[in-house]
C-alpha cells in the first residue's frame, strides 16, 4: 500500500469479514467500531463529537472532589491513598477534582486507564504526575482507591439477545445496501437470558454489557481487597427495561449506528439495575444509584454556583446555564445516574 492510498474503511473490513465467515454479533460490532473510533481522535468538546459533564463546568469535577475527600477523611485519612478514573477523557475532571480536594488534604497518586493514544498527550499536559494503564490489573494492589467513572460504561460494546417464535437468538449484524442491519442468529441463547425473563413476547430485546458487569466486578473486588469508594456516573435505568438503546453521535448529533462504523461514538445506555448486584455480590457496599441533579443538588451545586458568580458577575448567566444543564431534569439531570460503591469498613456516602 503506497502512502497516498487512505486505510481501509471499517465498514469495508466488516464486509469482507461477513462475506467470508458468516453474520458478526452486535457486540462485535461495536467493540470494533468504538475502538477503531477512539484511537483515532480527540471526541470531546464543541470541535468534537460530544460535550461531557466536566467539559460543561468545573463545578462537576469539584463536588466529585470534595465527596472522595469527604469519603477519605471519614474512613481514616489512610495513605498511601490512589485516584483512579476510568476513560478520563481531557482530563479536565481529574484536575477539578483533585484540586478541590487538596483543599482538605487529599493528595493521592493519579492513575488512568485509558486506551486511547490520542487522548493521553492531551491528559498528559493537564495532569502531569498521572500513570497510564491499559486495564484495572496493574493498578497498585495496597491503598484505598477512590475511583471515578464518567460516562465509560456507556461506550463498552453490549450484547443484545431478541426473542423469536423460536426462543432467544442473540442479534446479528450483516450488510444490506450502504448500512449494515441485525437479524436474529441460529444458535439458541436461553442460557444467557435470565430465568425470569425467559418468557417474554416475541419481539422483546433484552441488552446487556458483560464488559460494565466485569468492570464492576473487578472494581468491588478492589474495594473489599484495599479499601476505598467509587462513582459510577452515566446515562441509563436503575429499573430493568428492554429494548434495543444503541446510539451514535457525530458532531454533537444523532445519527445511524449502522452507517460507517468507527467515524461515529457508539453507545448504549448503562443498565445500573443489574449492576449494583453484582457489587453486592463481592460483599461490596452499594451506597445507592441516584439521579445526577438530585446527587449534585444534595453535594450543594447551588451554592457552589452562586459563589462562583458572585467572583465573576460577567459570567454569572453561563454558570446558571451550565448548573441548569448539569442538574436540569430535562437534560442531564433526571437521565444520568450516580452510583456509589464503598469498602464495607467505609462510611455512607453524602449525596444518596
Amino acid at each position: 500500500m503506497s502512502e497516498d492510498t487512505p486505510p481501509e474503511t471499517l465498514a469495508a473490513v466488516f464486509r469482507r469479514l461477513i462475506i467470508n465467515t458468516g453474520p458478526i454479533s452486535l457486540q462485535h460490532y461495536m467493540g470494533e467500531a468504538n475502538a477503531r473510533y477512539y484511537a483515532s481522535r480527540d471526541p470531546l468538546g464543541l470541535a468534537g463529537d460530544f460535550v461531557t459533564a466536566p467539559e460543561i463546568s468545573q463545578m462537576f469535577g469539584e463536588l466529585i472532589g470534595l465527596w472522595l475527600a469527604d469519603m477519605w477523611i471519614n474512613a481514616g485519612r489512610e495513605e498511601p491513598v490512589h485516584y483512579v478514573e476510568l476513560g478520563p477523557g481531557r482530563g479536565t475532571l481529574a484536575t477539578d477534582a483533585l484540586r478541590a480536594a487538596k483543599r482538605y488534604g487529599l493528595e493521592p497518586s493519579i492513575h488512568f486507564v485509558e486506551g486511547s493514544t490520542a487522548l493521553k498527550d492531551i491528559q498528559l499536559a493537564a495532569v502531569p504526575g498521572a500513570q497510564w494503564h491499559h486495564d484495572l490489573s496493574t493498578l497498585p494492589p495496597y491503598g484505598p482507591i477512590l475511583l471515578v467513572a464518567n460516562e465509560f460504561l456507556d461506550a463498552l460494546p453490549v450484547r443484545q439477545l431478541v426473542r423469536t417464535e423460536d426462543g432467544w437468538r442473540e442479534r446479528m449484524v450483516i450488510p444490506e445496501g450502504e448500512r449494515f442491519v441485525c437479524i436474529a442468529g441460529s444458535q439458541p441463547m436461553e442460557a444467557a437470558v435470565p430465568e425470569g425473563r425467559r418468557n417474554a413476547a416475541p419481539g422483546t430485546i433484552i441488552e446487556t454489557n458483560p464488559g460494565a458487569a466485569a468492570t464492576v466486578y473487578e472494581v468491588a473486588g478492589r474495594l473489599i481487597e484495599q479499601g476505598g469508594a467509587a462513582l459510577f456516573i452515566d446515562y441509563g435505568s436503575d429499573v430493568l427495561r428492554d429494548g434495543s438503546t444503541l446510539q451514535a453521535v457525530r458532531d454533537h448529533l444523532k445519527v445511524d449506528p449502522f452507517v460507517g462504523p468507527g467515524d461515529a461514538d457508539l453507545t448504549a445506555h448503562v443498565d445500573f439495575a443489574s449492576l449494583a448486584p453484582i457489587a453486592e455480590s463481592r460483599g461490596c457496599r452499594w451506597l445507592g444509584t441516584v439521579p445526577q441533579g438530585r446527587w449534585l443538588r444534595n453535594l450543594g451545586v447551588d451554592a457552589r454556583a452562586q459563589a462562583l458568580s458572585e467572583q465573576a458577575p460577567q459570567h454569572a448567566a453561563a454558570i446558571a446555564a451550565a448548573k441548569d444543564r448539569l442538574v436540569g431534569e430535562g437534560q442531564m439531570g433526571l437521565l444520568f445516574k450516580v452510583m456509589g460503591l464503598a469498602a464495607p469498613s467505609w462510611p455512607g456516602g453524602a449525596g444518596f
